[in-house]
């Protein structure tokens, strides 16, 4: 769902007032993010369970709830989850993070999924996301998308888990979450 019909740039959107709707800018297009119940619970057990991870591994950086991640002059996200490695960590005061995370993880809404599978995947991946998390909450699956190495130019390992598999990260080492668990939600 749109707001505008007019292409917006990065400085023009963090330039509007406020709103209690939870937006993203997408290719130059603002677009409502409308989060079911469900969502939230998923969104919040990754987090979760990640900063548990976070907690008992200091030193292995910060994972955050949505928040503005201005990616370049058209696409500012709001990943459901996201993890920057300790050399990334933004300021304490910063009100947004510049460029991709390490990890972004998007979870199925009725109004970005198709953005998510489609122009924010592509996004992230031309921009140097290393891990992109896609959870499916219609078919209980998370589809990952990765770089085999830091140089890799693209997503050059996929996956999709599903209930009964864990879901492990080279990002994390010893980081793991039961995806039963998590879709039991």
């Amino acid at each position: 769902m749109a707001l505008t019909s007019t292409r917006l740039t990065a400085d023009e959107y963090f330039a509007l007032p406020p709103t209690e709707q939870r937006t993203q800018l997408i290719n130059g297009e603002i677009v409502v993010t409308e989060a079911a119940l469900r969502h939230q619970r998923i969104a919040g057990e990754i987090y979760f369970v990640l900063t548990a991870w976070l907690r008992e591994n200091p030193g292995h950086g910060e994972a955050g709830l949505p928040v503005d991640v201005h990616l370049d002059d058209l696409n500012v996200y709001a990943p459901d989850v996201w993890w920057v490695p300790d050399d990334d960590k933004p300021a304490r005061e910063a009100k947004r993070i510049v460029g991709p995370p390490a990890l972004a993880v998007e979870v199925r809404s009725p109004s970005t999924w198709r953005y998510d599978v489609g122009v924010k995947k592509r996004t992230y991946e031309r921009l140097g996301l290393t891990e992109l998390w896609l959870v499916d909450t219609a078919s209980d699956t998370v589809l990952v998308y990765r770089r085999s190495s830091p140089e890799a130019a693209e997503f050059d390992v996929e996956l999709e888990l599903e209930v009964g598999e864990s879901l492990t990260t080279p990002l994390l080492p010893g980081f793991s979450l039961d995806l039963a668990a998590l879709f039991d939600r």
